[in-house]
């Protein structure tokens, strides 16, 4: 084994590290669709609330409004996602999700926790509920 020396000690190469290996199970996991963890994302927030602007949908998952354009335009594109104006807000665009999208949100949500399931297979219940509790929390300071 090589030794990492200050490195093994940081926080922040442990997160990459669990991050990425995290992304490649996930790509593996949709490699024959065309499901990524962002679409995923999307269709998550919009299930939640639908009617949300893409603006907020943006704001809600941490993505630039240049960059949402293209993420919903890809979701209507594969009939996941339908978008309407805004009857407040005439500028802005309201999303739902079509049935089609429903029905790949549930499809996915099925596939991700079988995910979770293989890549946390160490964890207990109680670990896993203590990682997602200190990652909240992490991400949590820095919308401040």
């Amino acid at each position: 084994m090589i030794a990492l020396g200050p490195l093994d000690e940081l926080v922040g190469y442990h997160l990459r590290r669990a991050s990425s290996a995290m992304r490649m199970d996930f790509a593996e996991t949709f490699a024959e669709t065309p499901m990524r963890q962002v679409l995923f994302g999307v269709l998550s927030v919009v299930s939640a609330m639908p009617g949300l602007s893409q603006g907020k949908v943006a704001e809600a998952l941490g993505i630039r409004r240049a960059n949402m354009v293209a993420l919903v335009n890809e979701l209507v594109d594969l009939g996941l996602i339908a978008r309407t104006t805004d009857h407040r807000d005439r500028r802005a665009f309201s999303l739902s999700l079509t049935q089609a999208g429903e029905a790949m949100l549930h499809e996915a949500l099925a596939q991700i926790r079988r995910h979770e399931d293989r890549m946390l297979e160490n964890l207990t219940t109680t670990e896993r509920s203590t990682l997602v509790n200190l990652l909240r929390k992490i991400h949590g300071s820095t919308s401040r």
